[in-house]
């Protein structure tokens, strides 16, 4: 069993390859919820919707974000009626919040939606909430401290970053289903997805539960650098970085996570690096990390889990 922690455009597609790889009982992902947030009367949830359409193969590739073949129709007559249209949503992307939004009014966990949302769309792998209750991101700006979707879509990531503070992640509750995974001798390795450190990542590891469980390991944690040749591959993780004096590199990726990851994944436009990062006692692989299509997402979880079960028997 590998357990793969993931958010956002990059933790989908790694999701995606390490699914071609391992069987549905071999893997389990967890994703971050501290991007959900109550829209137009919806709980919205973008990265456990990233993460689960691209298991489903109905993700759109070309923008990073929502279904592929979506139509706009609901947004367009919102937008003429002079309604909040800042945020976009499909109208098949819409089925999928206003069903979720139903079932948690009906008392359904947040993790009993995502598996039955799951098995509609095809989905056999497990997509784990981070917690059953509310753990939102507040991002601290020159702008005052602001809600994460208010930052990264309304503003667009322009205010300069000072720090985040995830409210509610000392009081999340695990979902059953993730505590069972947390018991002792059921996982292999740990994989961070190339996912935003800071906003996709931290508020999984903000969970106590789970940064116990992570700190306790007798397991390797393997992490995918998602910075590439000093750029982010999407989103704002480099702008982020130099906003909190950090390097925006794969080696300034591993110094943030630390002893968290004892292996890291980069790829061959860092392999200069290598030798670095070393020296910050980890192993290195140094591969094609660029999922531009579903066989190199395949391609990547092959060789990720490879990596990661050669540091398992090492460790044994």
């Amino acid at each position: 069993m590998i357990v793969a922690l993931a958010g956002g455009v990059g933790g989908g597609r790694m999701a995606t390859g390490l699914a071609a790889v391992l069987p549905p009982r071999g893997l389990a992902i967890v994703v971050n919820t501290g991007d959900d947030f109550e829209h137009l009367g919806l709980h919205v949830s973008p990265d456990l919707d990233s993460v689960l359409y691209a298991l489903a193969g109905v993700d759109n590739r070309e923008t990073g974000w929502g279904r592929a073949g979506e139509t706009w129709n609901f947004m367009e007559a919102l937008r003429g009626l002079g309604g909040e249209a800042w945020f976009r949503l499909g109208d098949r992307d819409l089925a999928v919040h206003v069903l979720r939004t139903r079932l948690l009014a009906r008392g359904i966990p947040l993790s009993g939606v995502t598996r039955m949302l799951a098995r509609r769309l095809g989905v056999r792998h497990a997509i784990v909430p981070m917690s059953e209750t509310p753990v939102r991101t507040r991002v601290r700006t020159g702008r005052g401290t602001l809600a994460f979707q208010d930052y990264f879509v309304k503003l667009g990531c322009r205010p300069r970053v000072r720090g985040f503070r995830f409210q509610g992640g000392r009081a999340a509750r695990v979902p059953q289903a993730l505590r069972r995974l947390l018991r002792p001798g059921r996982i292999h390795a740990v994989v961070i997805c190339p996912s935003n450190p800071y906003v996709s990542v931290a508020p999984i590891l903000s969970v106590p539960t789970i940064r116990a469980w992570l700190e306790s390991r007798s397991f390797p944690v393997v992490g995918v650098s998602p910075i590439v040749g000093g750029a982010a591959v999407k989103g704002p993780a480099a702008k982020i970085m130099r906003e909190l004096g950090a390097e925006p590199s794969a080696l300034g990726v591993a110094r943030h996570y630390g002893g968290q990851v004892d292996g890291w994944v980069i790829d061959r436009k860092d392999a200069g690096l290598a030798r670095a990062i070393a020296e910050e006692g980890k192993a290195v692989l140094v591969t094609d990390t660029i999922m531009s299509d579903r066989e190199k997402s395949a391609a990547l979880g092959r060789r990720v889990v490879a990596f990661a079960l050669s540091l398992a028997e090492k460790q044994d």
